[in-house]
């Protein structure tokens, strides 16, 4: 039988010390052992079962319940004040078989796969490579597990492909102590597990397009996320760029995504015609504090996979554009802790010159997050169109009114079907600022006040935005999530109400769904 160790605590933090937030206790759940349970399957359905008996006890105790993953989020949406459930070794996978599939199946089987929801990305990264196969896209590192990055809307900047949540193709839900409250739920118009592969995970089916697009993005809101079923694919190869080209040029190809009819092209990857070829993948490197006319792009191509290519861990390692957070902190480094003396040289620094090029598998590319410790990360979703008018608004915000000890970048999405993923727009921009986290002073304003400043400049400007829901943020504004998504939020509230009983919708809220109005 699967085992859970509980600790009474006071607090909980999250792996950038966005905290600390209250806790009670915390939970962790060991899987029975493989000499004792030796199928897989044996295996996932009694940590259901222990999963449920932990959801009882707390109902029974009148408290609150959360699971969480890496802890990789930087606000309080995956905490809970009384009870959390850390997920990290409930990490079993099972590849789906033909004969697993629905009689209208239109994947192809061998790229199905169920994930228990404490895999990370890089286990889950290496399994599909052991099948020859690869995620279609990720976050800028690894570490976040599969359910925390679909529930808070985790993105690359797959052009083609969209956020994590968009190669999902159903979600295996716990949503009471109850024997029925155990739930699988793929579309209406595109199943993929037969009924008699469902009943195994002792689960009822609901193929409902509206829900399942409701809880793809669930915020954590709609129950806990057991196992998750994604579409992979044959693994490939990334032919990766680190340019410095003119900011004028970099805004250009942003706000058209005109690759082919642009004078920005690398040698190798154009038409036969000698013209630019879209990207998998385009990144912008903003020092808001420079007047430096140039700055760096981030380009990636998709390739068929060969061997051999050469190895890219000697490159990437010491790629400092890799991640944004440990690009400024290596900026930082440089110079003294205080953060207008950092701002001021930053002014007269141009980020570090480079010229990168790597091949690698995605997993080798989107490798090991180098920066863990204090940090914050606003990222606004907007339109492609109005990144450079947004991107100058932000950038005049941060230097007139900061200084900010952070550095932007700006990366491209295709659009999400997730009732609330906030990559909605049909390619979404996402505007981010990373960096280390700071103290008010009488002199530089909170992270907070920031915040809201963010959002008060971009309304009035009329630029409409969606937020990163797993980073900073004033998610205090006032009709926020209204503003953002209209009467979508009121459809995923519908959502939940139909799949959660009244009491279970009170159990698996926490005070960020109540801050937002979707609690």
């Amino acid at each position: 039988m699967a085992t859970t160790k509980s600790k009474l605590l006071s607090q909980w933090d999250t792996l950038h010390n966005n905290g600390p937030f209250p806790l009670k206790l915390l939970y962790q759940t060991k899987l029975e052992g493989e000499r004792l349970m030796p199928k897989k399957i044996d295996r996932y359905n009694d940590a259901a079962k222990e999963i449920q008996r932990l959801i009882k006890e707390t109902q029974q105790a009148g408290e609150g319940f959360r699971a969480y993953g890496s802890a990789w989020s930087m606000n309080n949406i995956a905490s809970h004040k009384d009870r959390m459930h850390h997920n990290g070794p409930m990490n079993l996978s099972m590849p789906i078989h033909p004969s697993e599939c629905h009689q209208n199946n239109a994947y192809d089987p061998t790229n199905l796969f169920l994930f228990q929801c404490g895999n990370t990305i890089k286990e889950v990264s290496e399994t599909l490579a052991e099948n020859g196969k690869s995620l279609k896209t990720s976050g800028a590192s690894n570490g976040q597990t599969i359910a925390g990055c679909i529930s808070t809307g985790v993105h690359g900047a797959g052009l083609d492909i969209g956020s994590v949540q968009d190669y999902v193709v159903g979600l295996n839900l716990i949503i009471g102590p109850d024997p029925n409250d155990i739930v699988y739920i793929e579309p209406q118009s595109k199943p993929a597990l037969s009924d008699a592969f469902i009943s195994t995970l002792n689960s009822r089916v609901i193929r409902d397009d509206d829900m399942f697009y409701a809880a793809l993005v669930g915020l954590g809101g709609f129950g806990f996320i057991h196992g998750v079923v994604i579409e992979a694919e044959p693994i490939f190869l990334i032919n990766r760029y680190v340019k410095k080209i003119k900011k004028s040029l970099a805004f250009e190809l942003a706000n058209t995504m005109d690759f082919k009819n642009s004078s920005f092209t690398i040698p190798g990857e154009t038409d036969a015609q000698g013209k630019g070829n879209t990207p998998f993948h385009y990144k912008i490197f903003i020092n808001q504090y420079s007047d430096d006319p140039n700055c760096i792009v981030e380009v990636m191509y998709k390739k068929p996979y060969q061997e051999p290519y050469p190895d890219p861990f000697p490159v990437i390692k010491e790629s400092i554009y890799r991640d944004l957070i440990y690009l400024f902190v290596k900026l930082a480094e440089k110079f003294p802790k205080s953060i207008p003396w950092l701002v001021k040289r930053l002014r007269n620094t141009i980020l570090p010159e480079v010229n990168e090029e790597t091949t690698g598998m995605l997993k080798e590319i989107f490798w090991d997050a180098p920066y863990q410790g204090p940090a914050f990360a606003c990222s606004f979703g907007i339109d492609h169109s109005h990144s450079e008018q947004a991107m100058n608004l932000l950038g005049k915000l941060t230097r007139d009114e900061g200084p900010i000890p952070g550095i932007f970048a700006l990366r491209f999405v295709k659009q999400t079907k997730a009732t609330l993923g906030f990559t909605k727009f049909p390619i979404t921009c996402m505007i981010e600022i990373d960096g280390v986290l700071w103290k008010k002073t009488r002199k530089i304003m909170s992270l907070t006040e920031y915040s809201r400043r963010m959002i008060e400049v971009l309304q009035q400007n009329n630029i409409p935005f969606t937020l990163h829901w797993g980073k900073n943020s004033d998610w205090e504004f006032p009709g926020l999530v209204d503003h953002m998504f209209g009467t979508k939020a009121n459809d995923w509230k519908t959502q939940r109400t139909q799949l959660l009983s009244p009491a279970m919708q009170t159990l698996f809220s926490n005070k960020f769904l109540k801050t937002v109005g979707l609690g």
